[in-house]
């Protein structure tokens, strides 16, 4: 069975997807961008950026009942390759050993101009 996770910490899902999706002990992210909570794309830095990517994600970890700690896998995708190693410098700052399984994908284009985006998946023990 699965359930749906919200929090008002982190940027309402506007479509037909969820903040979240917990099925048995697993939660899936959905992808988060560096959208403010209130729904304000955020400027700046790619190291900006990031962190607001996760601290949306951390939001919706907490409302499932996980940490960072909990995560199993992540996907990145961004639209530069250039700034890889700002964003894994920043990323690097959240996580800690052992590090989630992960791959960094340089796409075309994101959601509403975003530069970055983010999804995790994690297990609640």
């Amino acid at each position: 069975m699965k359930s749906k996770i919200e929090t008002i910490e982190a940027p309402k899902a506007v479509g037909p997807y969820s903040q979240a999706i917990k099925v048995d002990n697993f939660i899936f992210t959905s992808g988060n961008i560096h959208l403010a909570p209130e729904g304000k794309l955020l400027e700046g830095s790619i190291e900006e950026k990031t962190h607001q990517v996760m601290k949306n994600l951390k939001a919706v970890l907490e409302a499932a009942g996980v940490t960072f700690a909990n995560v199993v896998k992540t996907t990145i995708y961004i639209i530069n390759m250039e700034d890889y190693a700002k964003i894994n410098e920043v990323y690097g700052s959240y996580m800690s050993d052992p590090f989630p399984a992960r791959e960094t994908v340089s796409v075309k284009a994101l959601p509403l101009g975003a530069t970055i985006e983010i999804s995790m998946i994690a297990v609640k023990n």
